[in-house]
């Protein structure tokens, strides 16, 4: 009878040559069936069947492993709707069809979803659950096209993300999960480097290098007094009805 925690090829009797990949891809699958905090080094090499010291020939460490699974999860986030698609003609249906994107992979991996959600983006003015390049690229893209200014495109980015990022650690949370940070973090292989603005290669971003200054700065009281009067009509709203 197989171990609580084997994977697939052990059941199978069968081990899959080792690549970063399959170690991203198992250490998904184990958090998603046990815990963040269960995950150790040890805990994944005997998932795999091999010595904890085999994987790093394929990662740092816990860290970096971290980091591996965060991006291969942000990756998962579709930005850019299929061609055709009914709902994404306007800036309405496409926002809402963005928003189901990025929940259909936080409620998929909801013992993840924290991560993405709390881990520094390799820069500051990229903001967690969009918090990829590639995302954030064709986010802005799909904006302009349906007839935003830079200006707003740029609003629309950190209002929306506000929003997802409070709605689904919420969702998480009422499920059970941990927001909490994951615990005893370690450093290893210097994995852990947030906002490392310098190192970003934004060459094939255009988009996102031209209004890099515009998502740079900071409107956070501004963004905090508009979302709370919204709440507040809201409720008004719904109050008088």
């Amino acid at each position: 009878m197989a171990q609580q925690g084997e994977s697939t090829a052990e059941k199978a009797g069968t081990r899959r040559p080792l690549s970063r990949d399959l170690v991203v891809r198992e250490a998904i699958a184990f958090i998603d069936e046990r815990s963040i905090n269960q995950l150790t080094m040890r805990s994944l090499g005997a998932r795999l069947g091999v010595e904890a010291m085999s994987l790093y020939r394929y990662v740092n460490g816990r860290e970096d492993l971290l980091e591996a699974i965060v991006a291969a999860l942000v990756d998962r986030v579709e930005a850019t709707p299929p061609a055709g698609h009914e709902l994404t003609t306007d800036w309405h249906g496409y926002l809402q069809w963005m928003a189901h994107s990025v929940r259909d992979v936080a409620l998929e991996h909801p013992a993840i979803f924290p991560l993405m959600a709390t881990r520094h983006p390799a820069a500051d003015w990229l903001r967690p659950p969009l918090r990829s390049l590639r995302v954030v690229e064709e986010f802005l893209a799909a904006l302009l096209e349906r007839g935003f200014t830079e200006e707003r495109a740029v609003e629309v980015y950190r209002v929306f993300t506000s929003f997802l990022l409070g709605q689904l650690l919420l969702e998480v949370a009422q499920r059970g999960e941990s927001t909490a940070p994951v615990e005893e973090p370690l450093d290893e292989g210097g994995a852990d480097l947030p906002n490392q603005d310098e190192d970003l290669d934004l060459s094939e971003f255009p988009l996102v290098a031209r209004l890099r200054p515009l998502l740079s700065e900071d409107h956070s009281d501004e963004e905090f007094e508009r979302s709370l009067e919204a709440l507040l009509d809201r409720l008004d709203l719904l109050f008088t009805q």
